[in-house]
């Protein structure tokens, strides 16, 4: 499905990896309000979902389909590719098969994309593995909570520092020194923090303060996501994002929804992604 593109707009493909190894962190919504903002300025976008068994973020855009379908409207597609499992072989060959798939696939979508976006599952594989290692930009989006740190790193339960990093930034330490050695390239790690409450709670200021720390010790990014509101969790079967009120008339504006659009624009900008200062919104049709 999507849109067959003729030119790209930047001269290099971008490719943003959204992962982390926890399930319910808001990675496919995410990852389909940051899909959606880069086509509203233009730019091709493909979206790759490693998670052949969920499929998250490819049920998002079916449902997106479908709703725009139903009532007739005109809202931009990606389009998308699923990996499907390989079942048969050896631990070895299966990973030689992983790692054909998704270089030839990458190769191929580079060739027409400005930007891939790939949605990695919530837990360790070879394939999320490759992914992390092919980033350009990498978001890991957490919840507003201890839990989700534990993702990142041991806290001490007394002083709140630091003791020791937990096995996902391993993980995303490995796929910088392989991507460095692969093509001198470099991985822009970003934390985006989720579901953050407006109030001033004790819980919200002690997460802030680990990542603080975190920021410096690992060389992450932390920035703010998006906020506790019920309206993203309200467009997934429709398939929309906030972004689509800007043409979609059946859909009435709140305050809420005003806000949640400052959230989006606060990230699409923190993200300083190639081109995007200099961008010029596609005027609608």
């Amino acid at each position: 499905m999507g849109q067959k593109i003729l030119q790209k707009k930047i001269s290099k493909t971008h490719i943003i990896v959204v992962g982390n190894e926890k399930g319910g962190s808001g990675k496919s919504t995410s990852s389909m309000h940051i899909v959606v903002s880069l086509m509203e300025r233009g730019y091709s976008v493909a979206i790759i979902d490693l998670d052949a068994r969920q499929k998250s973020l490819a049920r998002y855009i079916e449902n997106r389909k479908n709703y725009a379908d139903q009532h007739n409207l005109k809202l931009t597609m990606p389009d998308v590719y699923i990996l499907e499992s390989i079942t048969h072989g050896t631990s070895e060959e299966m990973e030689q098969q992983y790692e054909k798939k998704f270089s030839t696939l990458l190769d191929n979508l580079r060739a027409i994309s400005d930007y891939i976006i790939i949605d990695c599952p919530g837990s360790d594989s070879y394939l999320s593995r490759l992914a992390h290692q092919s980033a350009d930009t990498l978001i890991t989006p957490l919840n507003d909570s201890f839990v989700d740190i534990d993702l990142l790193a041991k806290v001490n339960p007394d002083t709140y520092k630091v003791e020791k990093l937990s096995l996902y930034s391993e993980m995303v330490w490995n796929a910088r020194k392989a991507r460095a050695m692969k093509d001198r390239g470099t991985i822009d790690w970003i934390v985006m923090r989720n579901r953050t409450s407006s109030l001033d709670a004790k819980n919200t200021r002690r997460v802030h303060e680990v990542l603080t720390q975190l920021q410096k010790r690992v060389a992450f990014r932390y920035v703010p996501g998006f906020g506790e509101r019920v309206i993203y969790r309200e467009l997934f079967p429709k398939g929309l994002t906030l972004v689509d009120f800007n043409n979609n008339k059946k859909e009435k504006m709140t305050l809420s929804h005003v806000a949640a659009r400052q959230e989006i624009r606060r990230l699409m900008d923190e993200l300083k992604l190639p081109g995007w200062n200099k961008a010029v919104v596609a005027a609608a049709e």
